[in-house]
């Protein structure tokens, strides 16, 4: 409020006499207000704007903070009012000085218990001024209050609470304090009883006096290979560590599956044994169960895991009675060895029958052969390499032949009155020996009655009787590795070893009293205080 106040001039009036002195009183006229130290008030002289610029002038203050204390005066008194001028008026016209520190109202309260004469004269409206309903849901400055049970009659003045009753409204205030205090413990106490004690309570009596004890055996077993390996050179899926964990993977999801379960029920009586009217409410199986609710059970009662670094799988199984917990893990112990022996089986028979189907192939390819080189062979009536040995044994006998006449020529050449006869004799028959042998020659490169030639049909004969070997070879192989398989198969590679065996126990290892009854308080606990928390910050968002 930085603009100058404006205000009607009004003098105050005389007051109205009361008791045996108001005559004396109202000669004298009306009192001056006790004004502040360094402050005058000017209740009786000047107009609001003239008060207002003389007490910021002499306190040293802004207008718009004197401004403001008027307005919280007004307010703690109880007195109606719309702007800052009007509180300023009707202060002045209850005689109270607008402008008075916060100190000074304390002060004025002390003051009234060494002065009862002015207690006499209490304050009031003078009578011209018209009659105003104190408004009673104003609020309280937080350095003055008045006591609750001290409420003025509209148009009466307030009066300022002495040591006495201050101390009073201390006490109440503590007392009030500590009531609700002790009211709030209590409701804390009684919602802690109800959502957290009680609960684990009525758990650990379960726990201890009503639960069906339940007796757990403890077996522990491991797939062992019969392959021969090299250790020393440990492949990645064979002879190694984890040779047999697709194995042991394997038989612990069967055992976790509702096929072992069904086995056991129908073998030996897994539902009826935990639909006995012996067992206890909470973990009695209903007859009329159905297959999910079944499968549940078991998997809470009957528990695996495998430890892939030493290959071991861990069994505990769970039920009313020791001899019984027994009697299932040897039932399950013995479907784990036969889902073993299927899964070699299976493989087993792949390879049987890979080695069969090499074996029957090797057979036709080499029956094909033998029958491409007989065709070779009989389609001609003589016999190619014998033929063609003859052939090239008459050859080299004609060529030499051919030479040896070659030289007897050659001898009577020499002669220096050769033998014309002779000569010419010599010379005739050295031309015959070298048509005789490229007669021979031609024999060799003819075309035979199938269509092709000696050489051709030599090659062809060497290249069938070649296919005919190596059919043989690889016959051989086939027959050796079939035989091999087959000696596999007769052998059993996946081994299940039990490490521990099933011991029939003498106490129940199930319930745990205490751990399970902590478990409930620990568990209550966490979900109560998530809820307070919740339910704490949505109250202070909302509020």
């Amino acid at each position: 409020m930085t603009t100058t106040p404006k205000a009607h001039k009004f003098q105050l009036g005389p007051e109205a006499p009361k008791g045996a002195g108001a005559a004396a009183d109202q000669a004298k006229g009306p009192k001056p207000a006790a004004k502040a130290p360094g402050i005058d008030t000017g209740l009786d002289t000047g107009n609001s704007a003239e008060l207002l610029a003389r007490a910021a002038t002499d306190s040293g203050e802004t207008q718009a903070t004197l401004l403001r204390r008027a307005r919280r005066l007004a307010t703690h008194y109880g007195l109606p009012f719309d702007t800052d001028d009007e509180a300023v008026d009707i202060l002045r016209q209850h005689n109270i000085d607008p402008f008075q520190m916060p100190a000074m109202m304390h002060r004025a309260a002390l003051s009234e218990q060494t002065q009862p004469a002015r207690r006499e004269k209490p304050l009031q409206a003078p009578p011209s001024s018209p009659q105003t309903t104190l408004r009673e849901d104003a609020p309280k400055p937080p350095n003055i209050s008045l006591s609750p049970h001290q409420k003025s009659p509209a148009g009466t003045p307030h009066a300022f609470p002495n040591a006495a009753q201050r101390s009073e409204e201390i006490s109440a205030l503590q007392n009030s304090m500590t009531r609700r205090r002790r009211r709030l413990i209590q409701k804390l106490i009684l919602r802690l009883s109800i959502f957290i004690l009680l609960p684990t309570l009525a758990a650990g009596y379960y726990y201890s006096f009503i639960a069906t004890p339940m007796y757990a055996t403890d077996t522990a077993f491991q797939i062992t290979t019969g392959d021969s390996t090299n250790p020393s050179s440990p492949s990645m899926f064979g002879g190694g560590q984890f040779a047999t964990t697709p194995d042991a993977i394997a038989v612990q999801t069967y055992l976790q599956s509702k096929e072992a379960m069904i086995r056991l029920q129908d073998n030996e009586g897994f539902k009826a044994t935990f639909s006995d009217p012996t067992i206890d409410w909470w973990q009695r199986l209903p007859t009329e169960a159905s297959f999910e609710e079944t499968y549940k059970t078991y998997l809470k009662h009957i528990k695996i895991a495998f430890d892939p670094t030493e290959g071991m799988i861990n069994m505990e199984i769970s039920s009313p009675s020791p001899e019984l917990s027994v009697l299932f893990s040897k039932a399950l112990l013995t479907y784990a060895e036969q889902k073993i022996d299927g899964l070699s089986q299976r493989k087993q028979e792949n390879q049987l029958s890979d080695a069969r189907k090499s074996l029957a192939t090797a057979e036709d390819a080499r029956v094909d052969a033998q029958r491409h080189l007989i065709a070779l062979q009989q389609s001609t009536l003589l016999d190619p390499e014998a033929y063609a040995t003859s052939l090239r044994a008459q050859i080299s006998g004609l060529e030499e032949k051919a030479l040896q006449k070659t030289i007897e020529l050659q001898a009577f050449l020499d002669n220096a009155n050769p033998n014309s006869s002779r000569v010419a004799g010599l010379r005739a028959e050295i031309q015959r020996l070298q048509n005789a042998k490229r007669e021979t020659e031609a024999k060799m490169i003819a075309q035979m009655p199938n269509g092709m030639t000696l050489p051709e049909l030599l090659a062809r004969l060497q290249m069938a009787a070649s296919d005919v070997a190596t059919r043989d070879l690889m016959l051989q192989s086939a027959l050796e590795q079939l035989r091999a398989t087959q000696i596999q198969a007769t052998s059993q590679s996946r081994y299940l070893t039990v490490a521990v065996e099933p011991i029939a126990p003498q106490d129940p290892a199930y319930p745990r009293h205490i751990h399970d009854t902590l478990l409930v308080f620990l568990i209550l606990s966490g979900v109560y205080l998530i809820i307070s928390i919740t339910a704490s910050i949505l109250r202070e968002q909302i509020s």
